[in-house]
C-alpha cells in the first residue's frame, strides 16, 4: 500500500503506471493520433502524464495540449506532471550552447505558466524540480512553492534526480509529494544507497523513470540484458503473465514505498504490460533472482 500522506501521489488521483512522454517527437504522432493514445492509456486506467519544460524543448507540451484541446472533456479525468529547472545558454567565447540548471523563484514561476500555456490547462497536478540546482536557495524554492499551490496553479509540488539528502533538507521545508529517480537492472544507485528508506521515512512514494534502462533490457547485444532477461522470462508462467515485460515491471514495483512507473513507450501493449506488471507481487526469492542477474554475481 502507498503511504498514508495528505500530499501522496494517490491523494492526487496519479495512476501507479504514468505515460512518460520525452520521446514524443520520435513518435511524430498527429494530433489526432496522440489523443488515440492518451484514450487508450486512459482505457487502460494509466491516467497521469509526465512531461518536462526541456522535452523538445516545449514542443512535447505544446502537442499535448493541441491534442487535449480536441478533447478538453479528458482534462478532467487525467494528471498532468510537468518539471523544470534544466536550462540553455549560449556561451560568449565559442557560442557552443551550454546546459545549467536554474530553481530561483522568477525563473519555476515562468516555467510554470509556460507549460500552463503550452498544455492549455489551468494547473499542474504536479510539478517537479527536474535537477539539483547546486545554486538553489532552499528557503525560496519552499516559498515559490508554496504560492504556486496557493494560487491554484500547481496542486502539489515534487522533485526529480535528487539525493537522499538534499530530499531531506528541502521536504523540511515544503511537503514533497515525490523524488522522480531513476532506476532499473542497470542502474542500482538508489538501492545500495538510502534513496528507498529515506522516502519511505518520509510517508512518499518514489517514481521512477527509465524502468527498462531507456530501452537496453530489450538489447540482444548486451550480455547484463541477457541475463536479466532470461531470468525474468522463467518467471513468467510461474505469475501467470502475458509478457516478460510485467514481470520488469513487477520488480520495480516491490520496492519500498509502492514506487510510481513511468512508461516511455508509445505502443499501448508495452501500457498494458507495465498496468499487469504492478499488479504481479514478487516472492522474495524471485525479487532477489533478478537483482542477481543485474549484478552478475550472488548477493553477499
Amino acid at each position: 500500500m502507498e503511504p498514508d500522506n495528505m500530499h501522496a501521489l494517490s491523494a492526487l488521483g496519479m495512476s501507479r503506471v504514468v505515460a512518460g512522454l520525452w520521446r514524443l517527437p520520435d513518435w511524430r504522432m498527429s494530433a489526432n493520433e496522440l489523443l488515440g493514445f492518451v484514450e487508450g492509456c486512459i482505457e487502460r486506467g494509466v491516467t497521469t502524464f509526465d512531461h518536462a519544460e526541456v522535452y523538445g524543448r516545449g514542443a512535447v507540451e505544446a502537442a499535448f495540449g493541441e491534442a487535449l484541446a480536441l478533447k478538453p472533456s479528458l482534462r478532467a479525468g487525467i494528471q498532468l506532471v510537468s518539471k523544470a529547472g534544466i536550462r540553455f545558454a549560449t556561451a560568449s567565447a565559442d557560442g557552443a550552447p551550454i546546459k545549467y540548471y536554474d530553481t530561483d523563484s522568477g525563473y519555476l514561476r515562468e516555467a510554470v505558466e509556460q507549460s500552463l500555456r503550452r498544455l492549455k490547462t489551468d494547473y499542474l497536478d504536479l510539478f517537479l524540480i527536474h535537477r539539483p540546482d547546486s545554486l538553489a536557495s532552499i528557503d525560496d524554492i519552499a516559498l515559490t512553492a508554496d504560492a504556486l499551490v496557493a494560487q491554484g496553479k500547481i496542486r502539489a509540488f515534487g522533485v526529480s534526480n535528487f539525493s537522499a539528502r538534499q530530499f531531506e533538507l528541502l521536504h523540511a521545508k515544503v511537503p514533497l509529494a515525490t523524488n522522480q529517480i531513476e532506476f532499473s537492472p542497470f542502474e542500482l544507485a538508489a538501492l545500495d544507497g538510502d534513496m528507498f528508506a529515506v522516502l519511505s521515512q518520509a510517508n512518499v512514494s518514489p517514481m521512477i523513470w527509465s524502468p527498462l534502462g531507456g530501452g537496453r533490457l530489450l538489447a540482444n547485444d548486451d550480455d547484463v540484458a541477457l541475463r536479466v532477461r532470461r531470468v525474468m522470462t522463467a518467471l513468467q508462467p510461474k505469475y501467470g503473465a502475458a509478457n516478460w515485460l510485467s514481470i520488469a515491471y513487477a520488480w520495480v514495483a516491490r520496492l519500498p514505498g509502492a514506487p510510481y512507473v513511468v512508461s516511455g513507450s508509445r505502443r499501448l501493449e508495452s501500457v498494458q504490460a507495465a498496468v499487469d506488471g504492478l499488479r504481479i507481487e514478487l516472492s522474495r526469492p524471485d525479487w532477489y533472482a533478478i537483482l542477481e542477474a543485474a549484478r552478475g554475481q550472488p548477493v553477499r
